[in-house]
């Protein structure tokens, strides 16, 4: 799995196409998108035409609570698999915490063991809701993808993951250009003492944690330049500067506010 990939969450249907094409053509090769985000087509469209051979993308796609269960997600993972034009995933996510994942969880193996995923993982649980996953199955998720950013640096849920084997991946690891992120004093400041932007600085931070990334734009220079983050190093100091910029809590959204947990539950999408 790349350190670095490229996220298209939150970008429409019509314009994921060109930017995926643009992400792979400024070298990215994992592209992560889900079902809910109603623009898998459009990514299949971009790898069909990239003509990058299917063995060095990585490609990663999530199941919507509303297909949980263990009959219901076995089939979205067709229908996911069927409009990314794919014959088999790299990785796929249960998207949220809620519903019946244990049961969708167990059509996640099944679809492992048969060959058609590659690994299976988690996104958006919090430790308690990934210790209670784990005592109860045997196939350890492989990755936990969550809200990670310099606001909210979840070193607490890094320790468990670290502890139980599994691999920490930031979505929105850019804090979603909120609190201030770009003109934030510490972050500028280390970015000139390396002559890298302030988004360098905060993915190269990540990746120093041995955290996964997955960037987006829909830019091709900011792609270029989020991807440039393998040339400098921060400093033990530069690192300590950066984590007392964490908060302790989210800035995007509340898994833990009922009100929040009752809209996750019951959205559906077009998919």
């Amino acid at each position: 799995m790349p350190t670095v990939g490229f996220g298209v969450f939150q970008i429409p249907e019509e314009q994921t196409q060109q930017a995926v094409e643009a992400a792979l053509e400024a070298g990215y090769r994992s592209i992560d998108t889900a079902s809910a985000y109603e623009n898998e087509r459009a990514v299949g469209r971009a790898i069909a035409v990239s003509g990058i051979p299917r063995e060095d993308l990585f490609v990663t796609t999530k199941l919507w609570v509303a297909d949980y269960g263990r009959d219901s997600a076995k089939r979205a993972f067709d229908r996911s698999l069927d409009r990314l034009g794919l014959d088999h995933l790299d990785l796929y996510l249960l998207h949220q915490p809620f519903g019946d994942y244990f049961g969708a969880w167990r059509a996640l193996e099944e679809l492992h063991r048969n060959g058609r995923i590659r690994a299976i993982g988690v996104s958006n649980f919090y430790p308690d809701r990934l210790a209670d996953f784990l005592v109860h199955h045997e196939v350890v998720p492989a990755v936990n993808q969550i809200e990670t950013h310099v606001f909210f640096q979840r070193t607490e849920d890094e320790k468990w993951m670290r502890e139980y084997g599994v691999q920490h991946e930031s979505w929105g690891p850019l804090a979603e250009g909120g609190q201030g992120f770009f003109e934030n004093p510490v972050l500028v400041e280390i970015g000139r003492a390396h002559g890298k932007s302030v988004a360098q600085v905060a993915l190269r931070w990540l990746i120093q944690r041995g955290i996964v990334v997955i960037p987006k734009s829909v830019r091709p220079e900011r792609m270029a330049e989020n991807i440039d983050v393998f040339d400098f190093q921060l400093t033990d100091d530069e690192m300590a500067r950066i984590a007392t910029l964490d908060t302790g809590r989210t800035h995007i959204f509340d898994h833990h506010d009922p009100a929040a947990v009752k809209w996750l539950s019951g959205a559906r999408f077009n998919t």
